[in-house]
């Protein structure tokens, strides 16, 4: 597989799952094996599924942005702007680095990511992004 192609398959693996399909995400870009390093979902494939299965029945009204994809060897990295719409009148933004693992298929095996609520005020005048 190429970097290309990895970055290509991270964005379509996180974008499926993240839009309430993580079913169709885990057989379309998963290995055999998935390790998690978010403490808050379990190791493997169904606790994955479990996870984005409950995040989109409890936040529907979500939308994520993907602003940069970074390959290197079999690692992808992903900046994301996340959206998520509590209620109608309470929104919270997030910036999100996640990291992908890809196997010798170009299936992902495993995962770290760090996630961040974009404050209201910045001290040096730069965004995020």
């Amino acid at each position: 597989m190429t970097l290309e192609t990895n970055k290509q398959n991270a964005i379509a693996f996180y974008q499926t799952a993240y839009e309430g399909n993580p079913r169709e995400a885990v057989a379309k870009y998963v290995g055999d094996d998935y390790k998690q390093h978010n403490p808050l979902v379990g190791d493997g494939k169904e606790a994955f599924i479990t996870y984005f299965e409950k995040m989109n029945d409890d936040y529907p009204n979500k939308s994520i942005s993907f602003v940069r994809a970074i390959a290197e060897g079999d690692l992808v990295s992903l900046h994301t702007h996340q959206v998520w719409h509590y209620t109608k009148e309470e929104t919270h933004e997030f910036v999100t680095m996640d990291f992908f693992r890809f196997d010798n298929n170009g299936k992902i095996v495993e995962h770290w990511d760090a996630i961040q609520e974009i404050p209201e005020e910045s001290l040096n005048g730069n965004t995020m992004y």
